[in-house]
């Protein structure tokens, strides 16, 4: 269990250098794809007629642990994960923006749009869990554990394929007023779900073992889907079952506000959002998802060692089973999972000719600890941006939940794109976030 959970954080980190896709660019006044992925009537004020979207990609890694110094230093990183007694967190998410095309013919605006996303996390794990495997508190005799929380480790890919639609409401000299929304088809490939709640009880060294010891039963839910029932340690195996069937559905619906400053400019530009309401169901012939008490009263104490060279759920599921430390619920082989509503301000100000400043609010819905929901992240930016038409560049500065603030930089030239949210403060001032993105669009007319 001690290499795969290195193999975890490592995968996180493996995939490339928060969950705001596209910093920068998506708020950009070169209204393009980007922008209607985050709000959809944003495709009816196209710069252009018609675009089309030939790649776009982007990596994001967060955490409360591990600093861009510890990752260039001869530290040991399970040892700095798990120290102190905060609850780690280690998110990643990946997002692909595949082919996609908008058009716009007169006050209205079309898109279709296809998006591949990959997400794993680590959320609220207790320090001493981990270290205890990890056969780092030999030196303490009693560890305490007490946990309301929910710790998750979560993992799961699915595409999507987005149909849209937005019409200008009002459009005259001074303003502008637009609705629209997207449809989605979900495509849901693989999950994976550890979801522990209530733990209490006391860790116990002997030797080079510990052994856990609960004072009343905790909650557990086990599920598993697809690729990720077999192993989710490596990246091949988040890869290789990105899109499965047709098995879930999901809306944005979107407003934005333009007070103008001549045909095709504007002094302000307001947006609001609220995207991924929906879920999608997980059918596959290794599917699982099971509720347990989860109790070692009545037996010998849990030892941590037997998780060493575990790879999956189903693995340690069998341990905990077998080994009469589980008692089933309810179970189910299906299984319907949510996807992270948001909730999505921003405003982008004119300060002076070609000189913009856009603030940006993402605020999710729902709880991460719940078994079934996908995860997001609650992020506040602010992006001070030199548009010189062709050419156009942006700091985004912004702070999350996670990894606390952030600073980046991007570019854009005519169609090709690059950035990072957090490449400024990951190297400057030892950063928690690690992050990328790239792309190319072609638009005209």
């Amino acid at each position: 269990m001690k290499n795969f959970t290195l193999s975890i954080f490592l995968l996180c980190f493996g995939f490339g250098f928060s969950q705001d896709h596209f910093s920068g660019i998506s708020t950009s006044n070169r209204v393009g794809i980007l922008n209607g992925i985050i709000n959809p009537a944003e495709f009816s004020n196209l710069s252009k007629k018609i675009e089309v979207n030939i790649y776009g990609i982007s990596f994001d890694a967060t955490n409360n642990r591990i600093g861009f110094s510890d990752l260039t230093s001869n530290k040991n990183l399970q040892d700095v994960i798990f120290t102190g007694n905060d609850p780690v967190n280690l998110r990643f998410d990946g997002q692909i923006v595949g082919p996609s095309v908008a058009m716009k013919i007169q006050n209205w605006g079309f898109a279709i749009t296809t998006k591949a996303n990959v997400k794993f996390d680590l959320i609220d794990i207790d320090p001493n869990i981990g270290n205890a495997i990890n056969n780092k508190n030999a030196s303490a005799a009693l560890t305490v554990i007490n946990n309301n929380y929910n710790q998750r480790l979560i993992g799961t890919t699915y595409g999507e394929v987005g149909f849209s639609a937005a019409h200008s409401i009002i459009d005259n000299e001074k303003y502008s007023f637009s609705a629209g929304v997207t449809l989605k088809l979900l495509f849901p490939g693989s999950f994976s779900n550890f979801g522990l709640s209530g733990l209490n009880g006391t860790i116990t060294n002997s030797g080079s073992d510990s052994y856990l010891t609960t004072n009343q039963p905790a909650n557990l839910n086990i599920a598993y889907s697809g690729g990720l029932a077999n192993n989710f340690s490596n990246i091949s195996d988040y890869t290789k079952s990105i899109y499965g069937g047709l098995n879930g559905v999901a809306s944005d619906i979107g407003f934005t506000y333009k007070w103008k400053d001549g045909a095709t400019k504007y002094k302000i530009k307001a947006g609001l959002s609220v995207r991924n309401i929906g879920s999608m169901t997980y059918k596959d012939n290794n599917n699982a998802s099971t509720n347990y008490t989860f109790s070692t009263q009545g037996h010998s104490p849990l030892n941590l060692s037997l998780f060493n060279n575990v790879s999956n759920l189903s693995q340690v599921e069998n341990i905990l089973y077998s080994n009469g430390y589980l008692t089933k619920i309810d179970g189910q082989k299906d299984f319907k999972v949510n996807l992270p509503t948001l909730l999505t301000l921003y405003s982008d100000f004119k300060i002076i000719p070609k000189v913009y400043v856009t603030g940006y609010l993402q605020h999710k819905v729902k709880k991460d600890s719940e078994n079934d929901q996908i995860t997001a992240l609650n992020i506040v930016s602010v992006t001070p941006r030199l548009n010189l038409g062709f050419f156009e560049t942006y700091i985004p500065i912004a702070t999350n939940e996670i990894s606390g603030t952030t600073v980046g930089f991007g570019f854009r030239l005519g169609g090709f794109y690059l950035g990072s949210n957090s490449i400024v403060s990951s190297l400057s001032s030892n950063g928690k976030q690690a992050d990328f993105y790239t792309g190319f669009r072609w638009a005209f007319l």
